[in-house]
């Protein structure tokens, strides 16, 4: 590991997985791990809390001081906040933020794994390995379903479902940076595995890039 770069892009629409699989994989060969979907996350979780007069210098300033590592202790994940970053991701200014962060990211930890939905077009285009996650939206619904059942009881499945379409159509149809699958991409269908047999899979295609 000490001689080597690995550098791993994980892109996929909305509760496909990517998160699950960049972070086994993260664990498994010590890469820093980070998630581009917290951090848009985040900044809507940050607009919708603050209604900043300036949101693009409010931005600036937060994420400069951002502690990637508290993320996890917010709840980022409701259909509002969905629903926000979905319209935030299309504005320019805010993923100039947000891209540079991560750009940063990785020229600071030289073996990293970033998820998100243009990490391989954008963010990390000369990464050693591109994964691509897929799954049908009743199977992707069904799995942030269980995970927001935890915190809000409430919640519909219905709901989940509608949030994550219209989530996955503003990805795939926005002008700038939209969800694409990189042409060198090695595709993961997590509807027809599980954990294991993902980690599995994609430690395959690793070893065999570096030799392990």
């Amino acid at each position: 590991m000490k001689n080597k770069k690995i550098q791993i892009a994980c892109d996929g629409g909305a509760a496909t997985g990517k998160s699950t699989g960049a972070k086994m994989i993260s664990k498994k060969y010590k890469l820093k791990f980070l998630s581009s979907g917290l951090l848009y996350r985040y900044a809507s979780y940050l607009f919708i809390k603050y209604n900043p007069k300036n949101e693009i210098s409010f931005l600036k300033d937060k994420i400069k001081k951002l502690n990637y590592k508290k993320l996890d202790k917010l709840n980022l994940h409701s259909p509002e906040i969905s629903k926000e970053s979905a319209i935030i991701a299309k504005r320019s200014k805010v993923r100039e933020i947000l891209k540079n962060f991560q750009i940063n990211f990785s020229r600071k930890n030289t073996n990293c794994c970033i998820e998100g939905r243009d990490i391989a077009t954008k963010i990390l285009p000369n990464s050693n390995i591109k994964f691509y996650f897929k799954c049908s939206l009743n199977t992707a619904a069904f799995r942030r379903f269980k995970e927001l059942k935890k915190k809000d009881k409430k919640i519909k499945l219905k709901n989940v479902k509608k949030a994550l379409r219209i989530r996955n159509n503003h990805d795939i149809k926005r002008r700038i940076s939209p969800l694409l699958k990189h042409r060198d991409a090695i595709e993961i269908d997590t509807g027809k595995l599980n954990k294991q047999a993902m980690l599995k899979k994609m430690s395959k295609y690793i070893n065999k890039r570096f030799k392990f």
